[in-house]
């Protein structure tokens, strides 16, 4: 059984960001109609271009919403739809707690309020992070559990605030709100949320390898650049993976209350280099350097089951999702 049908529409906040675009591409090849949010008419042309190039015209749509943390912002996106997928989120990487975690927490907000306006809906679904967790320190042994939470991180965001600090204090609070408005209100929709860590990956965006995303991360350490190398090791996802996570958390009924982890396996750049050498031999890449691993436990099983269950197959192997990452790279 699902929990909503296929043909139904379902709304995605932010559809023209890294994440939220593979969400929009699998919702469609799930048989979904999309709705996308973007911020302005414009950001919306090259998810026109794509989509209807491979899914035909009618499929998708996006409207514009300026301004999430207006009161009311998602009340005219949400009517009819029958599941939200709110991946918009502030992206900007500014130190200043007070210009990404507020605003955070009231698009949040905002999308369970608006929700609950509309009858149509029956699921949604709320990307957050692996930020919200934990920030892996190297060789360090982390357990991670389904009720674990970065107070650290939020903690350190207002006393000694930095760009990576104050985004994982943005995810843990705004999740925090989706979970607080969800038992305070009992909204008459299933709830769930997907917590992804670094993303790499096919980037759908014609010219989009520059982005802010971790998608571009391998895209800039291939052509030399090494500020990714001041990130400690993380466990990787596919991002392909982590939208076919989000359309099972939102189609499926046991997924109602929980949270989905999307990490795959762990890695350093150590290995990404070793990737570039064997998929480009041609190709100059720099030495290994000494780094440590990511050491952390993390409960990942449920979300591998998840998309074996509804895409036939478990997690995108690393090598796979580099080699598609840098695809378009000479």
């Amino acid at each position: 059984m699902s929990t909503i049908e296929k043909g139904s529409t379902v709304l995605v906040t932010g559809a023209n960001g890294y994440i939220a675009s593979h969400v929009v591409d699998q919702l469609l090849q799930k048989g979904f109609k999309v709705r996308g949010t973007v911020r302005s008419d414009a950001k919306a042309a090259w998810l026109y271009t794509v989509f209807g190039e491979k899914y035909g015209q009618g499929k998708f749509e996006a409207v514009a919403v300026p301004d999430m943390v207006a009161d009311g912002a998602f009340d005219e996106a949400v009517k009819g739809v029958s599941g939200i997928v709110h991946v918009a989120s502030i992206l900007t990487f500014s130190d200043k707690y007070e210009e990404v975690v507020p605003p955070t927490v009231k698009g949040a907000v905002n999308i369970i309020a608006s929700a609950r306006k509309e009858p149509s809906v029956k699921s949604v679904v709320y990307t957050s992070s692996s930020t919200a967790v934990l920030l892996p320190e190297p060789d360090k042994k982390t357990v991670v559990t389904k009720t674990t939470w970065n107070d650290a991180a939020v903690a350190s965001a207002r006393d000694e605030p930095n760009p990576v600090n104050v985004y994982a204090a943005s995810k843990t609070e705004g999740e925090r709100a989706i979970w607080a408005a969800v038992a305070e209100e009992k909204p008459s929709f299933q709830v769930s949320a997907v917590l992804p860590d670094a993303n790499f990956g096919r980037i759908l965006q014609p010219g989009g390898e520059k982005s802010s995303s971790t998608g571009s991360w391998a895209v800039n350490l291939y052509q030399g650049d090494t500020s990714a190398l001041a990130s400690p090791p993380h466990w990787f996802v596919d991002v392909a993976d982590t939208a076919r996570l989000h359309v099972a958390a939102l189609i499926d009924p046991s997924c109602d209350g929980q949270r989905v982890f999307a990490f795959a396996e762990p890695f350093n750049w150590n290995d990404l280099l070793g990737v570039f050498r064997k998929l480009r031999p041609g190709h100059t890449v720099m030495e290994d350097t000494k780094m440590g691993r990511n050491l952390s436990i993390v409960p990942n099983k449920d979300a591998e089951e998840l998309l074996v269950k509804h895409f036939g197959k478990g997690w995108t192997s690393f090598e796979e999702s580099i080699s598609d990452n840098i695809a378009t790279l000479a």
